[in-house]
């Protein structure tokens, strides 16, 4: 099996505060990252420890989103570089993955 070595990117963001067109536009866009997912959760807190949640009652539009992404570690780099200019600190999780070929 051919394999590659690549990084994955996670951004926590929620609803009310996320920049989800910007950031979904400059990673298709600009940066041609390899694969790109959003997340919506149904409930989740941060830092504050404010809950962000969904009921029957309430539909919120402040849910937690999570964006996903992808490409090789030094096309990532930059940026996570550029990211870290528009994101909160401790919103941004990366590690080292492969994929197969």
């Amino acid at each position: 099996m051919n394999e590659s070595e690549v990084t994955i990117v996670r951004i926590y963001l929620h609803e009310a505060k996320a920049h989800m067109q910007e950031l979904l536009q400059y990673l298709h866009d600009e940066s041609k990252v390899q694969g790109v997912t959003v997340f919506r959760g149904i409930t989740g807190f941060g830092s504050s420890g404010e809950v962000h949640s969904s009921t029957l009652i309430d539909m919120s539009l402040d849910l937690p989103i999570v964006i996903e992404f992808f490409d090789k570690t030094e096309k990532v780099e930059p940026i996570i570089e550029y990211l870290n200019t528009k994101i909160k600190p401790g919103h941004i999780v990366y590690w080292p993955a492969k994929i197969n070929l």
